[in-house]
């Protein structure tokens, strides 16, 4: 990840009702939720949850897959590790075990 790629994921999260679907797909794991899901639960309306949803995917930071007539939103755990890798590359002057960082991992614990 270079710098312009970090801004554009950051840029992507610097918003509350985005950070909140985020952060709610995070708790959700790689199964992901249905867009009308992700609505209900945070209260958003149709036209601003779509909105926040192809920033985020925009940013490079969620998945998107059609189930029947359903869209199900997941997180990019991989491109959500390289924007930490990226932030923490020189963290305690490289010696990343100094500063007990972790890998961003999804629930059933294996990389994807």
């Amino acid at each position: 990840m270079d710098s312009e790629d970090a801004v554009i994921a950051l840029s992507a999260l610097a918003q509350g009702s985005r950070l909140d679907i985020f952060r709610l797909l995070v708790c959700a794991g790689p199964e992901g939720l249905a867009a009308g899901q992700i609505g209900e639960r945070l209260g958003l309306a149709p036209a601003t949850l779509s909105f926040h949803l192809k920033t985020l995917r925009q940013g490079g930071l969620l998945t998107q897959r059609r189930d029947g007539r359903s869209l199900i939103y997941a997180p990019n755990y991989q491109r959500v590790n390289a924007l930490l890798s990226y932030l923490t590359e020189h963290c305690c002057e490289g010696d990343v075990s100094a500063c007990d960082l972790m890998v961003v991992r999804p629930p059933d614990g294996r990389d994807r």
